[in-house]
């Protein structure tokens, strides 16, 4: 049995827990805990290490994926992620401009650190909206040769379309 180490990266808020969630046949190893302001008021989750998930993809080939924290201040966690990963997801949001804006400097992080292949996968916009998907590409200064993939992170099919696209890139680049 092959087994692919997958990063599955991204800004803060961009739905990578939630993708990894959506697709794992185990329960999720999860770091998330409460986000709150200087007032103590609540914002949610955020993830401060790591998720963990796993998914069979065929009777030879395992795919552990390896969710990272969105924000800056964990950078030491993508260094550490990213140490034997085979490819790497990049999930960004959007319909959020600092989600986008954020992706730009974690593909230049992650493409410093390993030259595999990644796909960045747009969450929460429709497949069929190509007005979205060449700004986000756009914005991003994506090459033509990286795959923009719509996804809905809530959604097993969708995701595993992603993860499907990132295994085909990785398939292909060792041949």
């Amino acid at each position: 049995m092959q087994s692919v180490k997958v990063v599955v990266t991204g800004p803060f808020n961009a739905g990578k827990t939630t993708f990894i969630k959506a697709v794992s046949e185990i329960t999720v190893l999860s770091t998330e805990r409460q986000v709150t302001d200087a007032s103590g008021g609540s914002h949610g989750e955020t993830t401060v290490a790591m998720d963990f998930g796993r998914i069979t993809v065929s009777d030879d080939v395992v795919l552990y994926l390896f969710g990272t924290p969105g924000q800056q201040r964990f950078s030491f966690m993508w260094e550490t992620l990213s140490e034997g990963m085979l490819g790497f997801v990049l999930l960004v949001d959007a319909t959020s401009h600092d989600s986008v804006k954020e992706a730009v400097e974690m593909i230049e992080f992650f493409t410093g650190m390993s030259d595999v292949p990644f796909v960045v996968a747009a969450n929460k916009v429709a497949a069929d909206d190509e007005a979205a998907l060449r700004s986000v590409r756009e914005r991003l200064s994506l090459d033509p040769s990286v795959p923009l993939l719509p996804v809905n992170a809530r959604d097993r099919e969708s995701v595993k379309g992603v993860l499907l696209g990132l295994l085909y890139r990785i398939l292909d680049s060792m041949a």
